[in-house]
């Protein structure tokens, strides 16, 4: 693992816990993001844990398209900011609070490291909100591939971005929760996403969700 902050003391304190914990190795730290890259490209850890404002948000997107195996895991001291949306776009695996428990900081690392990602149900639901409150800063996006997207793959796409479940998405288009994670999983390969989260992101800001017509 490899841990980028730029204040000693806490970088230090997360190292400590870090390497006390069975199965959790820090290969490397890092003060900034451009020895954070440099690291990551060399080291090439599992997890870099990373805190987003460093600037973060430019070695985030320098790990991420470099090719590195490595999963960036953010810190953050607010759960849902500027930093965070970019962060989503770009394709961090995760995030955690800064102030959050030590056993919450290992459980997210051990998810990200074992290829899940670290944003749950509440974070969806807030994240969905912030866009239809307008809170989120304006940054078109459109992907590579959305035009290559089947009708049904669009539609599913769109009840994602506001916020329903697979479950949900599966009653109202009567097709069955096996369907809608086939059509879900081809629209992550097609437009290459990495998280729910990030789709919901994705189609707000490329427009196919508005929240006139997020309901």
């Amino acid at each position: 693992m490899l841990v980028v902050d730029d204040q000693p003391l806490f970088r230090a304190g997360l190292v400590a816990l870090l390497n006390a914990t069975p199965d959790m190795t820090v290969v490397g730290e890092a003060a900034d993001g451009d020895t954070a890259v440099l690291l990551a490209e060399s080291l090439r850890p599992d997890v870099v844990l990373m805190d987003i404002r460093l600037p973060g948000i430019a070695a985030l997107e320098r790990i991420v398209t470099s090719g590195s195996p490595a999963r960036v895991l953010v810190l953050t001291t607010f759960d849902l900011d500027e930093y965070v949306y970019e962060a989503l776009r770009l394709g961090a695996a995760g995030f955690v609070l800064k102030e959050s428990q030590p056993a919450r900081l290992l459980a997210a690392i051990t998810a990200v490291a074992s290829g899940e990602m670290q944003f749950g149900p509440t974070v969806m639901r807030r994240l969905v909100a912030a866009y239809l409150r307008g809170d989120v800063p304006a940054a078109p996006w459109i992907p590579v591939g959305l035009d290559d997207l089947t009708d049904r793959e669009r539609e599913v796409l769109r009840l994602v971005g506001t916020g329903l479940t697979n479950a949900a998405i599966a009653s109202k288009l009567t097709v069955t929760e096996g369907t809608v994670k086939t059509h879900l999983n081809r629209v992550m390969t097609k437009l290459r996403l990495t998280s729910r989260a990030q789709a919901v992101v994705m189609a707000y800001e490329s427009g196919l969700v508005t929240p006139q017509l997020a309901g």
